[in-house]
């Protein structure tokens, strides 16, 4: 009782360093955590990458993915919004987990004018990680297609005149689910560091 009570703030200070730790074990697992719902599965594509290979859902398929559909003759919300994605590939990128756990997927629906040779052009600009960075193209109906069926992204109109289009981020699990959509315009809350964690999260699931 005496060495109890000599020691006391140590034995006090030692149980809050491990309560500490525990906290921090279960917040890093994800543990106690809501996950996020599941939205819907996304559908199988084949598109054409900048190297002129065609790209599966298989070929990402085991990493937690941000998928973005834009065109590369955009003039406000597609670069704005790649900019923010090339700054998270730079934390993801930092912390390992780039190209192996996590990936991006951005994919153009216009193909007139996104060549392979565009599409890489526009991609360098942001200093593209191509190991984890997947920039995509391929028939635009398809596209069209894929984004309202899979991402719940409506894209407008024919050309780069008159194309409308969501401007919103995928987040999409290593099983082809589609768990969350971010709205990029939002930039008090979507940011760099928000969107590498929750791909972290997820990749933890």
């Amino acid at each position: 009782m005496q060495t109890f009570k000599r020691y006391k703030w140590t034995w006090i200070l030692l149980l809050l360093a491990l309560v500490m730790a525990g906290y921090l074990a279960v917040n890093s697992l994800n543990l106690g955590k809501e996950k996020l719902p599941v939205i819907g599965e996304v559908q199988d594509f084949s598109l054409e990458n900048v190297d002129g290979d065609q790209i599966t859902l298989a070929d990402t398929q085991g990493k937690a993915r941000l998928v973005y559909f834009f065109f590369t003759q955009c003039p406000d919300v597609c670069p704005i919004t790649t900019f923010l994605l090339s700054q998270t590939q730079k934390i993801l990128v930092d912390d390992g987990s780039f190209g192996k756990d996590t990936a991006f997927v951005s994919i153009s629906f216009d193909p007139e004018n996104d060549t392979r040779e565009a599409i890489k052009s526009f991609a360098d600009r942001f200093q593209a990680d191509y190991k984890g960075w997947y920039f995509l193209r391929g028939d635009q109906e398809v596209i069209r297609k894929l984004a309202t069926d899979s991402f719940k992204v409506l894209i407008a109109g024919n050309s780069k005149e008159d194309f409308v289009h969501a401007n919103r981020i995928a987040l999409v699990d290593r099983d082809n689910r589609l768990r969350a959509l971010y709205d990029a315009g939002d930039t008090d809350n979507i940011t760099p560091e928000f969107l590498a964690d929750r791909l972290n999260e997820l990749a933890r699931e």
